[in-house]
């Protein structure tokens, strides 16, 4: 079994890629083949609304993206992550989702199981927001949104790091990738 994590965070070691890792130990533990994105070491160019990929069955974009539309494929399973930047998503983020556009017609992610993180600044600084973005990209993808304890995690803090002092959320991170885990055991074996 498959599971891809994507962290959204143009910052090495963030917290949204901390959270992210602590969701994909329950499939480390059941031994799952894992593929982590960090945005962070990737260029992901914006879709340029060209359209070839509507034509020609290829985005024209050679770039890092490549290998997150193979990993769409592979895996069984998806979790995303990203920090609140402006009430939203990452425009690293975005760049990605936006360019599953290339691949849409032949809906790669169509029946797989997602969960979804959310980390920011503030409270009420847009956590929900990220949360609902990341899981309409998922709906309208045709992944079955599974939710942490509540929704997805959402979590508040600042510096890289200020994230491991709150233990609630790690263990939230971990229940969200638990519960990711457990559908799509009971969907795929």
């Amino acid at each position: 079994m498959n599971v891809i994590g994507i962290s959204g965070t143009p910052r090495l070691g963030g917290n949204s890629e901390i959270l992210l890792r602590y969701a994909l130990k329950p499939f480390e533990d059941k031994e799952w083949n894992i593929k982590i994105f960090l945005l962070s070491e990737l260029t992901i160019k914006p879709c340029r609304a060209c359209d070839n990929c509507r034509k020609n069955a290829i985005c024209v974009i050679d770039d890092d993206m490549n290998s997150i539309y193979n990993a769409f494929k592979w895996c069984d399973a998806i979790i995303v992550s990203s920090p609140v930047y402006y009430r939203n998503i990452s425009s690293q983020l975005l760049a990605v989702l936006d360019r599953h556009y290339a691949v849409d017609i032949e809906r790669p992610l169509e029946g797989k199981v997602g969960g979804a993180i959310a980390i920011g600044r503030g409270t009420g600084r847009g956590q929900a927001i990220t949360i609902n973005a990341i899981y309409n990209w998922m709906l309208s993808r045709g992944i079955i949104c599974v939710p942490g304890e509540l929704n997805g995690v959402t979590a508040v803090a600042d510096k890289p790091g200020d994230i491991l002092t709150q233990i609630k959320r790690l263990k939230q991170s971990e229940i969200l990738g638990r519960n990711v885990l457990s559908i799509a055991q009971k969907l795929f074996q």
